[in-house]
């Protein structure tokens, strides 16, 4: 059945990822996350310390070894999904691992100049229509955004800065020792979107001490800034973090399945139907996944999603104007 939501060809009420390529470049995409070695300013020296969510690879566990060269794991990665998802398709180097502009201007260069003419184990060349960086908002400033602006003008690919706010309550923020503020946050976004440069905004439901009314209240904000994409999280307990500590000693409870699900939905509401919705759910490398276990099974909380946005009568931006008059 043809959905009644504008930005979709199938049964979904939301913007998805797969609407996006299909329209934008008219086939799927092969996103291949990297690990290019940077660090994080919200870390010690001998790496401890940092977001008390956040793994040893910091946000890389999916990479290949930060040994290879970034074209070399892009190589590695790209020749392993083009068995999954077919020979030859476009791609999109995804620079996940911990901030990717926490360089000098230099290093960025020596990295990023590269990156829209990676080749396949083959030699042969890769279409490169986009790159995804993801970073902090502590870690821009307007010669690394300058140089990112004329980097996508001169080579033709579209840049993605991956922005994590997690949290629109600066209280939460404290709490999970994220290192930023909302505002600084808001600048950041703010000099990413006067240079021309889209920004996917990470957020995080269940984040200890909120509420479901906060967790709206950050859809809400994203909703307002009107972000090219947004990824929706479930917070996940790793191993050898320090939230694990707080949850082995009970001091964070986890949503279920049943509330997330719920969660989501509503946020949907608030976000414009233009944003495109990366992603639902987060993934939890599973040699690290402490809880909760029920974001393994992402199909299911998927089709949780779906289910209820059509039991209900939702869609993504339903409550959109309303919330920003």
């Amino acid at each position: 059945m043809q959905s009644p939501f504008a930005f979709s060809d199938t049964n979904k009420r939301y913007h998805t990822y797969d609407y996006y390529l299909k329209h934008r470049y008219n086939t799927k995409c092969i996103r291949v996350p990297i690990d290019a070695g940077f660090s994080c300013p919200n870390r010690n020296a001998d790496g401890s310390g940092g977001c008390t969510f956040c793994s040893a690879r910091g946000s890389g566990d999916f990479c290949s070894s930060v040994q290879l060269s970034p074209e070399k794991q892009f190589e590695q990665i790209y020749s392993r999904l083009s068995e999954k998802w077919g020979k030859g398709l476009p791609a999109i180097p995804y620079f996940q691992a911990f901030s990717g502009t926490y360089a000098p201007l230099a290093h960025l260069r020596s990295i990023y100049d590269e990156a829209p003419f990676y080749k396949d184990a083959s030699g042969s060349s890769v279409r490169i229509p986009e790159i995804a960086i993801a970073t902090r908002p502590d870690c821009l400033d307007v010669s690394n955004v300058s140089y990112l602006r004329d980097l996508s003008r001169r080579t033709g690919v579209s840049i993605t800065v991956e922005l994590g706010l997690q949290s629109a309550k600066d209280e939460t923020l404290l709490r999970i020792r994220r290192g930023h503020t909302v505002a600084d946050f808001l600048s950041a976004y703010r000099l990413l979107s006067d240079a021309g440069l889209s920004v996917c905004v990470h957020i995080i439901n269940g984040l200890p001490g909120e509420t479901i009314s906060d967790m709206i209240e950050t859809a809400q904000l994203v909703g307002a800034l009107r972000p090219a994409f947004i990824k929706i999280h479930m917070l996940h307990i790793l191993r050898d973090t320090l939230m694990e500590k707080e949850y082995r000693i009970g001091d964070i409870p986890l949503m279920s399945m049943e509330e997330y699900t719920d969660t989501v939905c509503q946020q949907l509401r608030y976000l414009p139907p233009q944003t495109v919705i990366a992603r639902l759910t987060g993934d939890g490398e599973a040699g690290a996944l402490i809880a909760p276990l029920w974001t393994k099974n992402k199909r299911a909380v998927i089709a949780s999603i779906d289910k209820k946005l059509a039991m209900h009568g939702i869609m993504q931006g339903d409550a959109y104007s309303a919330s920003n008059r």
